[in-house]
């Protein structure tokens, strides 16, 4: 592996990482205005939902975007690391 394409998967994996880390904050964020009430407040009379039926669509959501953040960011920073620790340092 040559030194320009360690440094470019290098960078790929620390904006991977910074969206997987930005990913969960949302989804905590998310979580937090959910057990709040605060997403019952706005959306159940704005929408004339019952509690139930925010919390199914909201849980969907929530799982929903936690998976995308794993599959599109964790695993391939996971993959991407795992491939430089194992790739050998460049020759020089």
């Amino acid at each position: 592996m040559t030194e320009s394409t360690r440094d470019f998967f290098d960078t790929l994996s620390s904006v991977l990482f910074r969206c997987w880390t930005f990913g969960f904050v949302l989804l905590f964020i998310w979580l937090g205005a959910l057990f709040s009430g605060a997403v019952h407040n706005l959306h159940g009379p704005l929408m004339n939902l019952t509690g139930d039926e925010l919390d199914v669509i909201h849980y969907c959501g929530v799982a929903s975007l936690k998976l995308v953040v794993l599959v599109f960011f964790f695993i391939p920073w996971m993959s991407i690391k795992l491939a430089l620790r194992k790739a050998k340092p460049a020759s020089r």
